[in-house]
C-alpha cells in the first residue's frame, strides 16, 4: 500500500507529497498434517473489481498496489501447492486487507477471534461498517470461532487454533477480537539463531520503532492508529506488552508487525536460501 504522506508514514525525510509504503505481510506455515495461512491479504476478486470490493475510501487513502501474481492465492500456486491444499486460514482480524481474500479458500477452515467474528457481522458502528466489508464475508466460510481464556503462552492468554503449532493470542484494541498469531518455527529455522516463535502481530502496532523504548512512530501512522482503534487503551497497553515480550523473550520469539517493510525486508532476508519454495521480495512500486 502506497498512501501520499512520505515520512509521515516511513519515518524517514521524504517530502509529505511522496509515497508512504506499508507492506501486506502473510504467513504460509507447513505443519505437520495441514496448509495454514496466517492472514489472506486481498484477494482475486479485490483485485479485479477494488471499488467495490474494498471500498473507494479504502482505495483512494491506502493506494493498494492491486497485482493478482502479489495475491494469497496465486502466491501459494506459485510455491507449487494448489488453492485447496490450505486447510486453515488463521485471520489476526477481519479488515479488508486482512481477510478480503477469504472466499478465495473456499475448503478451508477460517479460524478467527468470536468477538471479531461478532462485531464483523454486525458493524454497530461508523468505523466497523467502513472497515467489514460484507462481499468478504459472502458464500458461507466456514468459521471456526474462538473464545478466549486460553493457556498461558509467554504471560500472554493464547487459544489453540491448529494443533500445538499455530495460537490465536488476543489483543483487542485495533478491532474488538483482534489477535495476534503465534507460528512454532522448524528446527533449524535461522542459522544458529534460538528462535522458537514468529509472532505475526497483526495491526497491534504498525512500526518498528514501536517495539523499543521509548517507542517511536511516524506521526500520520500514529494519528492512525489512534482514530483507526476501537479501544485506543487496550491498544496502547496491548503494545507496551508486545515491547515487554520483545524486550525479556527477543532471542525466542520474533515479534512483527503485518504492515512494517523494514521488518518484512528483514524476516525475508534471514531466510534467503533456507527454503527451495522461497518465494523473492520483489521490490514495491
Amino acid at each position: 500500500m502506497c498512501p501520499y504522506g512520505g515520512r509521515l508514514f516511513t519515518g524517514g525525510n521524504e517530502p509529505v507529497y511522496t509515497k508512504g509504503e506499508l507492506v501486506v505481510h502473510a504467513l504460509l506455515v507447513e505443519t505437520g498434517r495441514d496448509l495454514v495461512l496466517v492472514d489472506t491479504g486481498m484477494g482475486l476478486d479485490d483485485v479485479r473489481t477494488p471499488s467495490r470490493r474494498l471500498g473507494v475510501g479504502f482505495v483512494a487513502g491506502c493506494r493498494p498496489i492491486l497485482r493478482e501474481e502479489e495475491t494469497a492465492a496465486r502466491q501459494v500456486e506459485r510455491l507449487g501447492f494448489k488453492i485447496d491444499d490450505v486447510t486453515h486460514v488463521v485471520v489476526t482480524h477481519l479488515d479488508v486487507d486482512h481477510a478480503g481474500g477469504i472466499s478465495d479458500f473456499a475448503k478451508a477452515k477460517i479460524h478467527v477471534m468470536k468477538t471479531e467474528h461478532e462485531a464483523a457481522m454486525a458493524r454497530a458502528s461508523l468505523h466497523e461498517k467502513q472497515r467489514y466489508r460484507k462481499v468478504h464475508f459472502a458464500g458461507d466460510p466456514k468459521w471456526e470461532l474462538h473464545e478466549t481464556g486460553g493457556e498461558k503462552w509467554f504471560g500472554f492468554e493464547s487459544v489453540r487454533a491448529v494443533a500445538d503449532d499455530v495460537l490465536m493470542i488476543p489483543l483487542p484494541g485495533h478491532t474488538r477480537g483482534h489477535a495476534a498469531i503465534a507460528v512454532r518455527t522448524p528446527a533449524g529455522y535461522e542459522p544458529g539463531g534460538r528462535t522458537e516463535w514468529l509472532l505475526h502481530c497483526g495491526d497491534a502496532y504498525f512500526f518498528h520503532g514501536e517495539m523499543v523504548e521509548p517507542p517511536t512512530c511516524p506521526k500520520g501512522l500514529a494519528w492512525f492508529q489512534k482514530f483507526i482503534a476501537m479501544d485506543d487503551k487496550k491498544r496502547r497497553a496491548n503494545q507496551q506488552r508486545l515491547r515487554e515480550l520483545r524486550r525479556d523473550h527477543g532471542a525466542r520469539v520474533r515479534v512483527f508487525s503485518a504492515h512494517c517493510p523494514k521488518e518484512f525486508r528483514k524476516l525475508m532476508g534471514a531466510q534467503s536460501g533456507r527454503h527451495s519454495r522461497e518465494i523473492p521480495v520483489e521490490k514495491l512500486a
